[in-house]
């Protein structure tokens, strides 16, 4: 039970000697009961649909986390970035391939289908105009990036990064903008 809904309830019940059972439905008590519920409801919307936002993020700095668990918490050289980058980029590729293959011939994409065509396109966009990832270049922000536990306010510790195709790695602030 949420919060609000359950120090509403308490309050009503400490008023009313512990009882709550006996609310006629137009009271002022069972509509601020309503309002409780109602505004739980709300507020556990919004926390769902900021987790599914920063999802992707919290995913692409679990990938890069195990990239430098992998080097043994040593920084990586900007070819082996470039080498996860494009390992993380192409992630997709196999199911996508999976995918269309076992559509039949004459027949339109699957919506599934055409979400993995554009998540990929996106990547590639992002890999040639800057991927934005957690700087691996520094000793103490991989050891840093290492002791990541998979929670968001954990990753504003951290140092970000966009690295070009062409190699150029430009400082970023966290959280990206327009990502």
């Amino acid at each position: 039970m949420a919060k609000t809904l359950e120090k509403t309830r308490k309050q009503i019940a400490k008023k009313r000697n512990g009882t709550i059972d006996a609310l006629h439905q137009k009271s002022r008590d069972s509509k601020r009961l309503h309002r409780a519920q109602v505004r739980d409801d709300r507020l556990e919307k919004i926390a769902e649909a900021r987790r599914k936002k920063d999802q992707p993020l919290l995913a692409r700095a679990a990938f890069f986390q195990t990239a430098v668990q992998d080097n043994g918490d040593k920084p990586l050289a900007l070819e082996a970035i470039q080498a996860k980058i494009n390992e993380f980029v192409h992630q997709h590729d196999e199911e996508y391939e999976e995918v269309k293959k076992s559509r039949r011939p004459g027949r339109p994409a699957s919506t599934k289908e055409d979400l993995l065509r554009m998540k990929i396109s996106a990547l590639e966009k992002e890999q040639r105009d800057g991927f934005y990832l957690p700087d691996l270049t520094t000793e103490a922000n991989v050891q840093l990036l290492s002791r990541f536990e998979g929670s968001w306010s954990y990753l504003t510790n951290l140092a970000w990064v966009k690295v070009s195709a062409a190699g150029h790695v430009k400082p970023s602030s966290f959280p990206p903008q327009g990502l």
